[in-house]
């Protein structure tokens, strides 16, 4: 089985329009289709780049937003999020344009990681403060405004056959589906 990437990521917001504005005009991922669901919801598709989509679902009922369990609650202070639950979105960027996505995102008022552009490396912490030939990507993180965890992410580099070097941890007692 072979896969062409992702064709979208649906998500769940609070406010459609809000999200709608945050994304056309923050992002400035244009606002490719729009669905009316037959309970009243909404689900709304913004181009990402790539071919790729992000969708979101709107219910005027849905649950409240759980951070720390079904979503991050801040990175990179407090990382984790329960199993099943989405982390983050990832955006691919160019790292010439890292910068600019930075202040644009300052600029629209929306709080980034600190610090701002956080340089992975395989070193014991996996990150380092300044650039270097081992960095593989270049990331800044911010929260959209329903407090879901996105990303900027510069790759500087390929995958090589020594990026696959750890074993595959096993819980002590697996988690339930």
């Amino acid at each position: 089985m072979r896969t062409n990437g992702i064709n979208h990521l649906a998500l769940v917001c609070r406010d459609m329009a809000e999200t709608v504005r945050f994304y056309t005009e923050v992002l400035e991922m244009p606002l490719v289709k729009t669905v009316a669901l037959p309970d009243g919801g909404q689900h709304f598709f913004f181009d990402c780049g790539g071919g790729s989509t992000v969708a979101f679902f709107w219910w005027p009922d849905a649950p409240p937003a759980a951070p720390g369990i079904a979503a991050v609650a801040d990175f990179p202070a407090r990382p984790k999020s329960a199993v099943g639950s989405m982390n983050h979105v990832a955006f691919h960027m160019e790292d010439e344009a890292l910068e600019a996505a930075i202040g644009r995102l300052q600029a629209a008022g929306v709080k980034v990681s600190l610090p701002v552009v956080i340089n992975h490396d395989d070193s014991e912490m996996g990150v380092a403060r300044e650039p270097h030939p081992g960095v593989w990507i270049r990331s800044v993180y911010f929260q959209d405004p329903n407090g879901i965890m996105l990303e900027f992410a510069a790759t500087l580099r390929g995958w090589r056959p020594d990026d696959v070097r750890h074993p595959p941890a096993r819980a002590v007692q697996p988690a339930e589906a």
